[in-house]
């Protein structure tokens, strides 16, 4: 055995110690840095509203009148929150609620995008919840859903008055996050207001 075989036994025993070290100080910097762990960014924001056109929810009414489609052009005017959700999916059953709550404060429109779902579902799903969308949108393909870049269901975008994205929503709306969600929306609009 050469003398140079136990000093590369060595280094083959500390080079891995060396990279799990370090990758567990970056992970302590970045979980002591205070940011939030589930924030995902969007490239988009601060950018239009990627183009779509989507066909309404075939038979959805609210207050006795049938619920139309969704296009970015329904964005324009106002601030408006884009909330892609799904019958199946579990989270969107326990958000549910916050929505019919954000539905009724004023000044902000609440409209939805059925993702990759069953027209009857999603439909029942709203009858036996609430409607709490003045617009829904049916995005059977998901072509809509990657254009905005939505990782999993639910999330939503605040959209400005402009037509522009402000922020993203991750996860589901709670009764503990509401007041800062309702505040990134109001903000949606004072950035409006001030660009005016």
């Amino acid at each position: 055995m050469s003398t140079s075989e136990p000093a590369r036994r060595s280094l083959l025993l500390i080079v891995p110690l060396v990279a799990f070290v370090a990758l567990a100080g970056l992970f302590f910097v970045r979980l002591r840095s205070g940011a939030d762990p589930s924030a995902i960014p969007s490239a988009l924001i601060g950018r239009p509203a990627p183009a779509f056109d989507l066909a309404a929810l075939p038979g959805l009414a609210a207050d006795g009148a049938p619920l139309p489609g969704l296009s970015r052009d329904d964005f324009k005017g106002r601030v408006t929150l884009v909330n892609f959700w799904a019958s199946w999916c579990a989270p969107c059953q326990i958000e549910h609620p916050q929505l019919m709550r954000l539905a009724r404060e004023p000044g902000l429109r609440l409209v939805g995008i059925a993702y990759k779902d069953a027209p009857e579902n999603a439909r029942r799903f709203l009858a036996r919840n609430g409607v709490p969308f003045r617009a829904v949108g049916m995005d059977s393909t998901g072509r809509t859903a990657i254009d905005f870049g939505v990782y999993g269901v639910p999330e939503s975008f605040i959209i400005g008055p402009d037509g522009t994205i402000r922020d993203k929503l991750v996860g589901i709306v709670t009764p503990e996050n509401y007041r800062a969600v309702l505040d990134k929306i109001r903000a949606a609009g004072a950035v409006a207001d001030a660009a005016q």
